[in-house]
């Protein structure tokens, strides 16, 4: 059974958000973080040496910056975002591990993921168990009740052709009349039936003719075996595809200007408890540092998935949409 969309962990709502006491905040920033910074030594990640940024450093919260390291809950595995390196190991990877070191590498301390079911991710946060998350949540304005998200990308849905795309698919009006297949009950099927079918109507263009397969595998075979001209996923897992599968020579994404990130797109973020502000402005901090030195763009590359970035690190973003 292949991993939820992103957009199914909209729905997977932790239980008891007002229920659980909420954690006592981390105490003001102050010199420690200098402190810690000093004594980090580099990080390589994607190739790039990452060092520390003293300017975000300094605004860790000083009882963060004392111990070191802080606990990230993350799901694995949710490929491209967190992976196991190997089948039966424990070791993790992917966009969101990786990122998470290299935002603790800029803040002088280590990121140390722990695996947790995405359901009870925002309860053990409440209970002292991880001090962070970064799992491929959607920065809901319902979790904000209990949680403050650092955005770091945003995605939709892509759409997955024939490496050459030798339909000349640019959009999703181009699967208009033409055989598309997809996931069975994910998000894309509700996109298609709900959003698209009638702009292919309004463009007197004919329907989309969606074909729903048990997995993504399934939907991405009904392509190489010329059954459908595109497959429906999210884009980033589309990209992941479209860079593995045959060294990447087998398929290609559809990239769109007006849905750069994908359609209807959504931020995901790092949460940290809604009371942790000061802990959420470090991580801010250093995740724009990591955007605007490129090693942001190159995590990214690295695992195909260029189009959910985002150019500000924003807090909270889905409150302002």
């Amino acid at each position: 059974m292949t991993a939820p969309t992103p957009l199914h962990r909209i729905t997977l709502l932790a239980a008891g958000l007002s229920s659980v006491v909420l954690l006592a905040g981390c105490s003001t920033a102050g010199s420690a973080g200098g402190d810690a910074a000093a004594a980090s030594e580099p990080v390589t990640i994607a190739g790039i040496e990452i060092t520390v940024d003293e300017a975000a450093a300094e605004l860790l919260p000083a009882d963060l910056a004392e111990a070191g390291s802080v606990k990230v809950a993350t799901d694995a595995p949710y490929a491209p975002f967190e992976m196991f390196k190997e089948e039966g190991s424990d070791e993790l990877t992917g966009v969101d591990v990786d990122l998470g070191h290299a935002i603790g590498a800029k803040l002088g301390i280590d990121f140390e993921f722990e695996q947790q079911a995405f359901d009870g991710i925002i309860p053990a946060l409440q209970a002292g168990n991880f001090d962070a998350t970064i799992t491929a949540m959607t920065s809901s304005v319902e979790r904000m009740e209990v949680l403050t998200f650092v955005d770091y990308s945003a995605s939709g849905t892509g759409i997955l052709t024939s490496a050459g795309n030798p339909e000349g698919i640019e959009s999703y009006l181009d699967l208009c009349g033409k055989d598309v297949a997809v996931q069975a009950a994910t998000s894309q099927v509700d996109l298609v039936n709900d959003v698209w079918q009638g702009e292919c109507e309004a463009e007197g263009l004919g329907a989309i003719k969606l074909s729903e397969f048990p997995s993504d595998a399934d939907a991405q075979l009904a392509i190489t075996s010329g059954k459908a001209v595109a497959s429906l996923l999210t884009k980033p897992s589309a990209g992941y595809v479209a860079k593995t599968t045959n060294d990447g020579g087998t398929f290609e994404v559809v990239e769109d200007p007006e849905a750069p990130n994908g359609y209807d797109a959504t931020l995901n973020g790092i949460g940290v408890l809604k009371e942790n502000e000061e802990f959420a402005k470090a991580i801010q901090a250093a995740l724009q540092s990591l955007i605007d030195d490129g090693t942001y763009e190159a995590i990214l590359d690295q695992y195909g998935v260029t189009g959910i970035g985002i150019d500000e690190a924003t807090i909270n973003g889905a409150a302002a949409e």
